[in-house]
């Protein structure tokens, strides 16, 4: 039946995958809709009871993933590559770190860029830091560096290489299903298989609409203070549209024409506007306190990626840590396997360093800009940034670069980037879901991907309606839970391909038994012998 459907409709997909994540989205829009009262009630008890006692899992989890890549980048598995033996980056740096950066966390740093900081500042985590001091400034931004930096690049990091390494080293599949294939066998191909994918497609889905959601609200208050707009749910189901529809031009143009341009693009137009913060604002603080926050991000890294408000009794990891960490993860699949596209041709370690590190050293850049200036304006110059923060957390950079000449200019800048941001993140997402919903030898369909991008549109909108951003941060918290543990599959299982692999063995043989076991066989010698294991 599902065959009939998609030769009538002249699609190119594996049915199953792409007619179910499509129903299960269009029952999601129709339910939270007519019933947007009880699915908010059902997702924000859901989320209580997750952050309530699951919190500590997703605090463990992602550092001990990043720990897990910084020793697998120094390990003899750091030089195996992504592909053949003498396979070459199809991307130059420059271009791979701005694509990085485009599908990655550009909207978010223009969301929280100044909101995350002056929240902490002017309402620290501990009760022992008064706010609005110079104590809580210091623990704003080594806990903003946490959020964004290193742990939120190990959430992408992970499974963008365990599926880049399966699919351009042993010629599997780009899709998260393919992960599991040294576990399942051939059943990675079939209904399990789809299972999974189908899972990853809904993820990617709510994950990159919560993006979209939140951009809209930054939209909305841009273009209020720019030109009147009201702030208002039809305002912003009317800027939803505009910008599917910016995403869906962009997405049936692809990869190359399409994501990379607006990509570079974009990458240009917000370094001029760091630059423009930087060199305006207060230089010599932000220079100064660059170096000093990126001292005190090392100094409590180890004891932030392990606080879990144990002894305190305080729930704000809930709307913090772990709002971010749930949101991230839910994306992670789309982000993954966008990374993996662009990743062909470079070693463990080129691409650990890459991935970890580049985005990190650009977010500390943003922050220490955007964060400092901030907090200049709160102790130096009595500007009070923080309640209107906390009023409505999508003014806080509109409010923020009010404060600086040729604002109206700037600000419209900043709208032109937020869009930017919003289309990148929608179309590339468009292009990762319609892989994970067809066969590697199946062509691309712009109208497949079209449909994907207006998808995420409606979804976003129908989470503003039924609830604004608290709505988005339940729903993106409870779908967060199920991934954190697929991360840790991805793990184990790129690991158990990684050792048979240096010994020469396929993740056929793992799968049929026959590779070597994890301990015991350390003088193995490695072969470099692998045989093509592609299924479509």
């Amino acid at each position: 039946m599902l065959e009939r459907l998609q030769r009538l409709l002249g699609l190119q997909t594996i049915p199953a995958i792409f007619f179910t994540s499509a129903f299960l989205a269009l029952l999601f829009v129709v339910l939270a809709s007519v019933y947007d009262a009880p699915v908010a009630a059902f997702f924000g008890n859901l989320t209580t009871w997750i952050t309530t006692y699951l919190g500590w899992f997703f605090v463990l989890t992602v550092t001990a993933l990043l720990i897990f890549l910084l020793w697998l980048a120094l390990s003899r598995y750091g030089s195996i590559r992504l592909g053949d033996d003498d396979a070459r980056p199809d991307y130059g740096n420059l271009t791979w770190f701005t694509m990085l950066f485009a599908a990655g966390i550009g909207t978010i740093l223009m969301f929280w860029g100044v909101a995350e900081p002056i929240s902490h500042f002017a309402r620290p985590p501990l009760e022992d830091v008064p706010g609005s001091s110079r104590e809580s400034a210091r623990l704003a931004m080594s806990i903003a560096l946490y959020h964004f930096g290193l742990h939120t690049w190990t959430i992408f990091a992970l499974p963008s290489l365990a599926i880049a390494y399966f699919a351009y080293r042993h010629n599997l599949p780009m899709r998260i299903s393919s992960l599991f294939y040294p576990l399942l066998g051939e059943r990675a191909f079939g209904p399990i298989g789809w299972t999974i994918d189908i899972v990853a497609v809904m993820g990617t889905l709510f994950g990159v609409a919560v993006s979209l959601g939140l951009g809209t609200l930054q939209l909305n208050s841009g273009l209020n203070y720019l030109f009147g707009v009201p702030v208002s749910g039809t305002s912003q189901v009317v800027i939803i549209a505009t910008i599917t529809a910016i995403a869906t031009t962009s997405v049936a143009l692809g990869l190359d024409r399409g994501i990379r341009r607006l990509s570079q693009v974009n990458i240009l137009l917000a370094t001029g506007l760091l630059l423009f913060v930087w060199l305006v604002g207060p230089t010599l603080f932000i220079t100064e306190g660059l170096v000093e926050s990126v001292g005190t991000y090392l100094h409590t890294l180890p004891w932030l990626a392990f606080w879990t408000e144990a002894f305190q009794g305080t729930d704000w990891q809930r709307q913090w840590t772990v709002f971010y960490w749930a949101w991230t993860i839910s994306w992670a699949p789309y982000v993954g396997i966008f990374i993996a596209r662009i990743s062909r041709g470079r070693t463990i370690r080129e691409f650990v360093a890459g991935v970890l590190l580049a985005p990190t050293l650009f977010t500390i850049l943003w922050f220490s800009a955007f964060g400092l200036s901030a907090i200049n304006l709160e102790l130096n110059h009595g500007v009070d940034l923080a309640s209107q923060v906390q009023a409505d957390v999508s003014v806080a950079i509109f409010s923020f670069l009010e404060q600086f000449p040729l604002s109206m200019l700037i600000s419209a800048l900043s709208v032109v980037i937020i869009v930017i941001f919003f289309t990148t993140s929608s179309d590339s997402a468009s292009l990762v879901i319609d892989m994970l919903s067809r066969r590697d030898d199946q062509e691309s369909l712009a109208r497949q991907r079209v449909f994907w991008a207006v998808s995420q549109g409606a979804i976003a909108a129908t989470l503003l309606l039924a609830g604004g951003f608290e709505a988005l941060q339940n729903v993106i918290t409870t779908l967060g839970l199920p991934f954190c543990a697929l991360l840790v599959f991805m793990a184990a299982a790129l690991l158990r391909a990684l050792h048979a692999d240096y010994h020469g063995y396929t993740v056929s043989d793992i799968a049929a038994g026959d590779a070597p076991p994890m301990i015991g066989d350390e003088n193995g010698e490695k072969t470099h012998v692998r045989e093509d294991t592609r299924r479509h």
